[in-house]
């Protein structure tokens, strides 16, 4: 006997009777102990903050992570799975700042970095037990218990060893560069974490006249340069504007006010709406005013002012907006900051404080945000006569991902690592990783490899890897990099513990007579994440040879945005260290947004709670919902809740029911065997079911070697719907029989043979149902755990590829017919006299005919005939495909579609064959080559018969009733209401019954002449006409009524 299993799945319930299985018997362990010595499978699992609970998008990531190595583990790899966690950083910052209630650099620094530090250390763990009870719940096997840690000694220590091969290479350097400036958290970020959050914002923009100074023609008069700017608050840090030198300007004279202004020409219909406003004076090109002086704006700047407030070239400045001259704040803009340097204006005036606020240098906004100062510096410029044109601009602009604020672009003293040398390399190194899906690797991530800047790796905060730099105090260039904390000891003759900011910032190294204190940054988490292949078997200190055999990894997997993160920042320490890429095979996973489209928040509650949904549905529903759409080939997913209803209902639910329809009969007939079969049938839906199984093992073995899991998941939906609505469907009289003959025990073992199979090709996706299945079907010399079993292997000797072609060809002319009955209203329990298959395609026709069997019964007609000719059941003609044609016959269209309409059958059935054919148009012109795609084939129905068509395939079914049939169709209505009714009263599926009918003369005379079938189909011992009986029916459009009732023993 197998357990009894109820056809009412409670799939949380389930999962966590499974979780205390794999729990109580080491399943995963096992899993990994069995493996062991074998060939190994690398995975890096990328280690995210320990600042909050997991949310869908974790879930997303630790599925697509628990599916690869599951599945190679069944395929005989040895996969390690060791967690990590990403301990430093601004996300623990702000949950230590919130628990200390403290905010900002200045508190930080009031309280002691020390406290700070270890209030931070105490918060690394304050959500692992959620993370591992969630991540657990989620069905992912994963070792916490041998996790890695970025804050561990041994972790950071490795790291140091990497920053310093980068030292010893001459890539790492300190410089001033424009790089975006977190001012609520008092830090630069790099290029690429700028990029995670941008916001549609709106902005003033100001064009604003500068008085030209030297340059110009005197009989000119008064004259200014025009100059358009989004940021109004750079202007009192202006040194100077730039002109494109191949561009065209102007210089026009304002009728108005009389004064000239030099603008772009391409600009001047964005200033001056009316030609008639203002009178050209002269036309020249920028290299022509390059050099001429203007006044500046603003009082502030006491800086060197030789090369400063002139007109600058450069080939950057564009007339797509603006006026053509751009101005210059070199401590605020990239562009602004390398044309400055290339023109000796190397003075940067950044009158912000680290807050961005104004400092005492512009004292009319001291204390002021830099951007609420717009409006101010605007009324000021208005108020002097400097303001030509004011409006607003709504644009994208990028906001700190950490705190939701603008990002301010400024010159920041901050040290770097020399990447732009590297592109060739990091490029060609990427060439030999397989990405899924490709055109991640290929464009998105090799467009960003070839662009890529210097890498700012330093942050102004507290709670990181410190920067092992020790720099002289009296020659800023003499500088002593450590690699090891034994090498730091050796330096300072001092004991290192701890190799965090509050341990080793008081570490002075002496030598030589002079002394070196620490620069006080420290790096950038992506360096730590970047570093963790070799940092986390603490090479090369530890575990070298370990390292080297596992290097590099077999498969990563992270979200989109990560090109720019942990993707890239791999590759460049691999390439700087190794030259190889650090993994082979990367997948990449879309964002899982809200239903509406829109970023998941809390604050506006637009998605359900991840644990409800797996409570509610499954987890085994939840993985197999992420996993069988496209957010698993790096595009978006709006989540649905109903969209993972509606897949419980469409494939777990069904698989469930095929599950426990095997169990409950075998248990009723006695049926088992003590090992699993391979089935050798002689049964055609035995073959064909085992047939498609092994093409479903072939399938989803190709397309998980190419880690493409949409793909894998695909075939599942399609399998399960065979093996219910048609092979369990189907034999379903070879279970019900009461003979147990050798036809039945063949139904049975082909069942549990596929169960079990499609149990072990499912597990890596769905470890639940599979485990569930498995351990009450598998045989006794079988593995305890479908998780401990190899994965299937396709049997090519089980396929019967034409008997699969047969079978889909005739589901699809069961398919059509279905169709056709719901459009006429006519019941499938209303047998009708025949169907007509028609195909102009002779293979077709020869591969549906042995199928016709099962096609009058799945179509509940007496007859199916086939033919190649439709004309005898519809009436053909033709119309011009415009779309295809259109393009190939341009003005001759119009004579073509006539001709097309006045094709003739024998034209048509070549169409219908797949064949061209050649068109006289009747222009004059030369005759036209028509193809099949070129045609329309419109088909008339003729009366009593009703047609559909799909590709090659027509089908007709006549649909005149004769008494004798709507007397049948009486009697397989009523089966139907019985069989419903036994359902309802709970029956047990062998339990015989009697009946008592009641009904008009119509409905008694069906029933007494289908008495002998129904009776076997309701498993009815005893029936019995009465006059009247407990159960009202309308047997289609007849009165009845019925009582059911178990029969006597």
């Amino acid at each position: 006997m197998y357990k009894p299993v109820s056809n009412k799945a409670d799939f949380n319930k389930l999962e966590e009777e499974i979780l205390k299985f794999w729990e109580e018997n080491k399943t995963f362990e096992k899993s990994l102990e069995q493996t062991k010595g074998k060939d190994e499978f690398v995975f890096y699992d990328g280690p995210p903050f320990a600042t909050g609970l997991p949310h869908y998008g974790h879930l997303l990531a630790g599925t697509i992570k628990d599916i690869i190595p599951r599945y190679q583990t069944m395929r005989g790899k040895h996969v390690e799975r060791r967690f990590g966690w990403d301990c430093h950083g601004l996300p623990i910052e702000a949950l230590a700042q919130d628990a200390l209630g403290i905010s900002g650099t200045y508190e930080i620094k009031k309280l002691g970095v020390d406290k700070f530090n270890e209030q931070c250390r105490s918060m690394v763990s304050r959500y692992v037990s959620e993370w591992r009870r969630t991540v657990t719940r989620m069905g992912r096997w994963v070792d916490f218990d041998n996790d890695y840690k970025t804050l561990n000694k041994d972790f950071m220590e490795t790291v140091w060893w990497v920053f310093k091969q980068l030292w010893e290479q001459g890539r790492v350097y300190r410089s001033h560069r424009i790089m975006p400036y977190s001012w609520k958290l008092n830090t630069p970020l790099s290029n690429f974490e700028a990029g995670n959050n941008y916001k549609d914002v709106q902005d003033p923009t100001v064009t604003v006249r500068l008085r030209a100074t030297s340059g110009m023609p005197a009989e000119w008069g008064e004259t200014y340069f025009l100059i358009w700017t989004t940021t109004p608050w750079t202007l009192p840090e202006n040194l100077a504007i730039c002109a494109g030198p191949d561009l065209d300007y102007v210089a026009v004279r304002d009728k108005a006010q009389g004064v000239v202004y030099i603008m772009a020409e391409a600009r001047l219909s964005a200033i001056y709406k009316k030609a008639d406003d203002y009178e050209l004076v002269a036309s020249f090109k920028g290299s022509d005013i390059k050099g001429w002086k203007y006044e500046p704006l603003f009082p502030y700047f006491k800086g060197n002012a030789e090369n400063c407030f002139q007109v600058l070239n450069d080939g950057y400045v564009t007339t797509s907006d603006g006026t053509g001259i751009v101005h210059i704040a070199p401590a605020y803009g990239e562009d602004d900051f390398r044309v400055a340097r290339e023109h000796g204006i190397f003075e940067l005036f950044d009158p912000l404080d680290n807050d961005c606020n104004f400092t005492d240098e512009v004292p009319e906004y001291k204390g002021l945000f830099c951007k609420d100062a717009d409006k101010a510096i605007i009324k000021r410029l208005k108020d002097e006569g400097k303001l030509v044109y004011q409006a607003t601009l709504v644009h994208s602009y990028p906001f700190c991902d950490r705190t939701d604020t603008p990002l301010i672009y400024r010159a920041i003293d901050a040290w770097y690592v020399r990447v732009e040398d590297l592109h060739e390399r990091l490029v060609k190194n990427n060439e030999n990783v397989k990405w899924m899906p490709d055109y991640v690797g290929e464009k998105r991530f090799t467009n960003w490899l070839k662009d890529a800047k210097d890498w700012n790796i330093s942050r102004n905060r507290f709670w990181g890897s410190c920067i092992p730099l020790w720099i002289n105090e009296e020659d800023p260039d003499d500088i002593i990099c450590v690699g090891s904390a034994a090498e730091l000891e050796e330096l300072t003759g001092q004991k290192v513990e701890d190799l965090h900011k509050h341990y080793i910032d008081e570490l002075l190294i002496k030598k030589d007579g002079k002394t070196y204190r620490r620069t006080p940054e420290v790096l950038d988490c992506w360096f730590e994440s970047g570093s963790m292949p070799f940092a986390q078997q603490h090479y090369p200190f530890e575990n070298a040879d370990e390292f080297m055999k596992k290097f590099p990894a077999n498969f990563i997997a992270e979200g989109l945005d990560q090109t720019r993160g942990w993707f890239y920042t791999l590759l460049v320490l691999s390439t700087c260290l190794f030259d190889k890429s650090p993994y082979q095979n990367v997948v990449v996973n879309g964002l899982i947004l809200a239903e509406d489209g829109k970023k998941m928040s809390k604050r506006l509650k637009n998605y359900p709670d991840p644990m409800d949904v797996i409570v509610t549905y499954g987890a085994d529903a939840l993985r197999l919902y992420m996993v069988n759409s496209a957010v698993v080939r790096a595009e978006n997913l709006r989540f649905s809740e109903a969209g993972v209803k509606q897949l419980l209902r469409d494939l777990l639910i069904p698989w469930w029911n095929a599950y426990s329809f095997f169990v409950t009969y075998a248990n009723v007939d006695g049926w088992h065997e003590d090992e699993l079969m391979t089935p050798d049938s002689t049964n055609e839906l035995d073959r064909w079911i085992v047939s498609s199984l092994e093409t479903l093992i072939n399938d989803v073995s190709e397309a998980m070697d190419n880690y493409d899991l949409q793909r894998s998941v695909r075939p599942f939906v399609s399998f399960v719907e065979n093996l219910t609505n048609w092979y369990i469907r189907r034999s379903r009289r070879r279970f019900w029989k009461s003979q147990n003959d050798t036809d039945k025990c063949s139904a049975y073992r082909t069942l549990r043979y596929v169960l079990v199979q499609l149990a072990k090709v499912a597990a890596p996706f769905t470890p639940f149902i599979s485990e569930a299945i498995y351990t009450n079907l598998r045989g006794s010399n079988m593995p305890e755990s479908v998780h401990l079993c190899e994965f299937p292997k396709a049997n090519s000797a089980a396929r019967d590829t034409l008997l699969e072609q047969q079978m889909a060809l005739a589901q699809s002319a069961v398919n059509l017919g279905h169709f056709l009955r719901k459009q006429k209203d006519l019941k499938v329990r209303q047998p009708l006299s025949r169907a007509i298959v028609v195909s102009a395609k002779e293979d077709i026709l020869e591969a549906m005919k042995p199928m016709a069997p099962v096609i009058a019964e799945e179509l509940n007609v007496k007859a199916v005939e086939f033919a190649s000719d439709e004309s005898k059941f519809v009436s053909l003609s033709a119309k011009a495909n415009f779309k295809t044609l259109g393009r190939k016959l341009g003005k001759r269209m119009k004579a073509a579609a006539a001709a097309i309409e006045g094709l003739d059958s024998a034209a048509l059935l070549k169409i219908q064959s797949g064949e061209a054919i050649t068109l006289e148009v009747g222009d004059g012109e030369a005759a036209v080559e028509l193809l099949p795609e070129d045609v329309q084939v419109v088909r008339q129905e003729r009366e009593g018969m009703t047609v559909a068509n799909e590709g090659a395939v027509t089908i007709a079914i006549e649909t005149t009733l004769t008494d004798e049939l709507l007397r049948e169709g009486i009697a397989r209505e009523f089966v139907s209401r019985v069989q419903a009714m036994r359902k309802e009263n709970d029956y047990e599926v062998s339990q015989r019954i009697a009946l008592t009918f009641a009904g008009d003369e119509a409905a008694i005379a069906a029933v007494k002449e289908h008495q002998s079938y129904i009776c076997a189909e309701t498993l009815c011992t005893s029936f019995t006409i009465a006059e009247t009986a407990a159960t009202e029916l309308d047997l289609n459009g007849h009165n009845a009524k019925v009582t059911v009732e178990k029969a006597n023993a």
